[in-house]
């Protein structure tokens, strides 16, 4: 049997992702989204909604606003979706609050000038917004208050974190943290400064699992994004991975960490250096990192975003434990089928073989790593699963690795009734069929490519 293509990053990633339940990283309090599913695949008949409302590289007076049911693929919901009636729109964060309302927090003016302020936006439906003030940070001599980010604490309470300096070193950031003082929004407590991550940080990011917070914040001297924990918001904070410790690079900024279906952390961060927005993912709480790389469609027009994670209505719906048959969305003739083992797409019609017929026919059954996710047997008992980047059938063996290699979570696929099958282990693969081959393919954010993966359950063949 062939072994996997050589890629340490990812592998040494997955081995401690098959040390583990997906459950066993929880988060205390997904930043925003008090009560929401975390790190599970959506059930049947609903779906993962991600959201970011980024300024644009050629724009810093307007946002867009994009959705993605997987963290990867990523489109456009509304462009221009929110300008301010006045001053500059920068560093957009986002968060919906217990009042069903989704909020922005914003840098009020662009890099070069004075900026005291942060503004407030607010939105029923993620694109159409309302403007509703620009708050000074009550900080002596303020020179600029940048990058602030929503954080929602394990209590409920709603903090912003700030980077500010003072005129007499207008360069020199350091995090703050506001905590907002009534359920409107409108009135903040004096800023604290986080104890221990210092001066010359900024856009700091928190995430808290447990009791422990966790701080990615950015060395404005050495232009990398640190590590910092913590057992208060405020600290004292310890920052433990300096220098280019995770494989990001340099000359990164603006990072938002959010959990995954599978229970894995993924990072996003601007390459301001190379015009590239990145991505990264971790299974071992933030100790190792999967290479950075680009994130398709918003890649060069997006500029630092936050990420977040919704479970929403309107999802994929397919029963378990029935047959079914797949056909592809964009060939209509053809229909997965176990040939010598492997997955093809082949032409399958009424006069087709009882074999050929009975080989394109398969029992849905719920996801070996997740329940709410799918698995797919073939008739002879064996289970789809990817191996080598090719999708084929074979016996459970019952290890964790083969669970996650044989679990797929349904995304909506490109037209009506089709589902795209995203594997469980590696975020953002599809399976997606070439020269008529299913193969487990990493997004390119293309109608194409949406098209290559889409499926379509039909009435079983066999």
């Amino acid at each position: 049997m062939s072994t996997r293509p050589p890629t340490p990053s990812r592998r040494t990633l997955l081995r401690a992702m098959a040390a583990l339940p997906a459950s066993a990283v929880l988060l205390g309090e997904l930043p925003g989204l008090a009560g929401t599913a975390l790190a599970a695949a959506p059930p049947s008949g609903s779906a993962t909604r991600y959201t970011i409302v980024p300024f644009l590289n050629s724009n810093d007076g307007t946002v867009n606003v994009y959705q993605s049911d997987d963290a990867t693929d990523f489109r456009l919901l509304k462009s221009s979706a929110y300008t301010p009636p006045s001053n500059r729109i920068r560093d957009a964060s986002v968060f919906k609050h217990t009042d069903g309302y989704y909020y922005l927090t914003y840098t009020t003016h662009t890099w070069q000038d004075v900026s005291t302020t942060i503004g407030f936006a607010r939105s029923s439906d993620r694109a159409n917004w309302t403007f509703l003030y620009d708050y000074t940070v009550p900080i002596t001599n303020l020179s600029r208050a940048w990058a602030p980010e929503w954080f929602v604490d394990g209590d409920g309470s709603v903090n912003v974190i700030v980077s500010c300096s003072v005129t007499s070193d207008e360069w020199i950031f350091t995090p703050y943290r506001l905590k907002a003082t009534n359920s409107a929004l409108t009135a903040w407590s004096s800023p604290v400064a986080l104890s221990g991550i210092g001066s010359n940080h900024i856009d700091t990011y928190i995430v808290r699992t447990g009791s422990k917070y966790h701080a990615f914040t950015k060395n404005e001297t050495t232009k990398y994004i640190e590590y910092a924990t913590a057992s208060s918001l405020t600290g004292p904070y310890t920052i433990s991975r300096t220098g280019d410790w995770a494989g990001w690079g340099s000359y990164r900024e603006g990072p938002s960490v959010i959990q995954l279906d599978n229970g894995g952390w993924r990072i996003f961060f601007d390459g301001y250096g190379d015009g590239t927005y990145y991505y990264s993912d971790s299974y071992d709480t933030f100790a190792t990192w999967s290479a950075p790389t680009s994130l398709p469609v918003v890649s060069g027009t997006a500029r630092h975003f936050t990420v977040i994670k919704e479970t929403v209505s309107g999802g994929p719906s397919l029963a378990k434990n029935i047959t079914r048959s797949f056909q592809s969305a964009n060939y209509s003739t053809r229909y997965w089928q176990s040939q010598s083992s492997l997955l093809n797409l082949p032409v399958v019609t009424a006069s087709s073989t009882a074999a050929e017929k009975s080989a394109s026919t398969f029992t849905v059954v719920a996801g070996l790593a997740d329940a709410n996710g799918y698995s797919f047997r073939d008739s002879s008992g064996n289970y789809l699963r990817h191996w080598d980047f090719r999708a084929r059938f074979d016996a459970n063996d019952g290890t964790s690795t083969f669970a996650k290699d044989a679990t797929f979570i349904a995304r909506t696929g490109s037209s009506s009734g089709a589902i795209r099958w995203e594997s469980y282990n590696y975020p953002g693969y599809y399976l997606r069929h070439y020269n008529y081959q299913l193969r487990v393919e990493r997004t390119a954010g293309t109608d194409l490519f949406r098209q290559d993966s889409s499926f379509v359950p039909v009435g079983a063949w066999g």
